[in-house]
């Protein structure tokens, strides 16, 4: 029962942001205990629209589930829409509601002895925020990605976590997702990576991309996690 009530709460963001709803933006953690004994890690990045959360093992960096969609509170009920679910595909779609209590830098589910902790409030990474991929830059010409199509690319930041996802909304398919912290140092954007869906072997690299904001877009160069050069465009996500 708790690891469903951790997951449940993982999946959400604001449809236009209050007073209460601003308190949430920002990244929070809590802790569970696998069947196994391993200690697990749930992370979840609230930004203003969008939200991601993310259990992985907090010694191997071994990814577990991750889900997430848009969020809105109604008093101290917590609304959710699933837009994408690593094990529960048939969840995509479906709408949640928990009873929550918001303390400065606690969250608790009502009816649960979970209680979620901040991590950050949004700062000071210059990048918070929800952001899907919308091009990329090859051989100098601009391929541009339709961002209101179901297969999507999105990467959603606090002021010191960051995490893409792959998914179709349409498909209800999960193509990947990976994580950890950040930071945007002159002009370089530094990826600490935590968990790799993919690739758990990626866990514990770093890799420094350069990073520009232009008319709005976040433009990213540099090496992928395979050592391919990429240049991406990425567009905030309304």
């Amino acid at each position: 029962m708790k690891k469903i009530l951790v997951l449940l709460i993982c999946t959400c963001v604001s449809y236009g942001v209050t007073a209460q709803e601003k308190e949430i933006i920002g990244a929070w953690e809590t802790f569970t205990t696998a069947e196994n004994g391993e200690k697990l890690r749930n992370v979840a990045i609230f930004a203003e629209d969008y939200q991601v959360s993310t259990t992985y093992d907090a010694t191997t960096g071994k990814s577990i589930h991750s889900n997430g969609g848009t969020w809105k509170l109604e008093g101290d009920t917590m609304i959710k829409k699933v837009e994408f679910d690593s094990d529960h595909p048939e969840q995509v779609g479906t709408e949640v509601r928990l009873g929550v209590v918001i303390a400065d830098n606690e969250i608790e589910i009502k009816g649960s002895d979970i209680q979620w902790n901040r991590i950050d409030h949004g700062e000071p990474g210059k990048l918070q925020g929800a952001w899907l991929m919308s091009g990329r830059i090859r051989e100098g010409k601009t391929q541009v990605r339709d961002t209101s199509s179901p297969r999507k690319t999105m990467k959603i930041l606090s002021g010191t976590r960051f995490q893409w996802i792959a998914y179709n909304t349409e498909t209800k398919q999960f193509m990947g997702s990976g994580g950890g912290t950040y930071t945007t140092v002159n002009g370089e954007y530094t990826e600490n990576i935590e968990f790799f869906s993919r690739d758990d072997s990626k866990a514990g690299l770093s890799l420094k991309f350069n990073y520009e904001l232009i008319n709005g877009q976040w433009h990213h160069s540099g090496l992928s996690s395979k050592g391919d050069p990429i240049l991406e465009i990425w567009s905030v996500r309304k």
